[in-house]
């Protein structure tokens, strides 16, 4: 499981380093693709292999099916760290994130998700307030303790 929230800097060549704990758990080589709310996803090729087999049940005479193969496939790119630990990020996908400089990259169960830090942080101040409520309507009825 991935977890944990990480504060790097991308540098001019889109170099991004990604945390030690991080990259034991993905492996070395990897997905790299455009995420929802405007971050970036990375996922273990274990992981993506079931994503894509999910996805080709999808069918492709549905417009939402089109649409978000489009989305999120087209710009998936196979991935591996340098001898640095360092992905280099193309820049389609730092330009599709906003990603200037500071990068908050955190670990959600299955991904990664890499984020210009100030988008997460807008992100996370704006839901601060409804986190209760999201969580109640999530788990309404689901014995967490079970």
């Amino acid at each position: 499981m991935l977890i944990g929230e990480y504060h790097h800097n991308i540098d001019e060549k889109g170099r991004l380093i990604i945390p030690t704990k991080f990259r034991d758990e993905i492996g070395s080589n990897f997905i790299i693709t455009r995420g929802l709310d405007g971050c970036l996803f990375i996922y273990a090729m274990d992981t993506w292999n079931k994503i894509v087999s999910k996805l080709q049940t999808l069918p492709f005479t549905k417009k939402d099916a089109r649409t978000f193969n489009r989305f999120f496939l087209s710009s998936a790119t196979t991935i591996e760290f340098d001898r640095q630990g360092r992905i280099n990020i193309p820049s389609n996908l730092i330009t599709y994130a906003n990603i200037e400089k500071e990068c908050t990259i955190i670990g959600v169960n299955d991904r990664l998700e890499v984020w210009a830090t100030e988008k997460f942080n807008t992100l996370i101040e704006d839901n601060l307030n409804a986190i209760e409520n999201v969580a109640e309507n999530l788990f309404d009825g689901f014995d967490i303790d079970a």
